[in-house]
């Protein structure tokens, strides 16, 4: 579906989020920066306090025990995580007050799918293209180039 005049695109992945509206037209998309927001990777020490654990096993008999080490936590990803829920929750926000009709999304595999979950039944009406792909620290015009790709491959040829 082509993307519409006023229409709200977000690009984002775990450490930078970008509103982008659509100043042009479905024929000509003409994106303009409405707000950005990006975050500090906080080193390992900030994140957490202690190295994983371990579980003692005991196997019957009294034979050796068996310490398996827990995975350790990925809290990079956690932030990344809560970063793009945080994305979410603006969208909801801004669904409940009718600043967008149509959204675009372009995102990474994981902010993608972590996106997806937490997105509110009034944001998911008005979703009209979701692109997997990394393009935050991309100039605006690939973005728009993008776009274009994706939303007018959606049309039916002409015969």
């Amino acid at each position: 579906m082509p993307l519409s005049n006023n229409a709200l695109v977000l690009v984002i992945d775990g450490r930078k989020m970008l509103f982008f509206r659509n100043h042009g037209d479905a024929n000509q998309i003409d994106l303009r920066t409405e707000a950005h927001d990006e975050r500090e990777d906080a080193y390992d020490r900030d994140l957490k306090t202690d190295s994983p654990g371990n579980a003692a096993t005991g196997m019957k008999g009294g034979g050796d025990t068996h310490r398996p080490a827990y995975s350790e936590t990925d809290y990079h990803q956690q932030e990344e995580d809560i970063w793009v829920k945080d994305a979410a929750e603006e969208l909801k926000k801004r669904a409940l007050r009718n600043d967008f009709d149509a959204l675009a999304i372009v995102a990474p595999p994981k902010a993608l799918g972590v996106l997806r979950k937490e997105l509110h039944k009034e944001v998911e009406k008005r979703v009209v293209c979701t692109i997997n792909k990394e393009m935050s620290g991309r100039p605006v015009p690939d973005i728009e180039a993008l776009l274009v790709s994706e939303t007018q491959n959606d049309e039916l040829p002409t015969v």
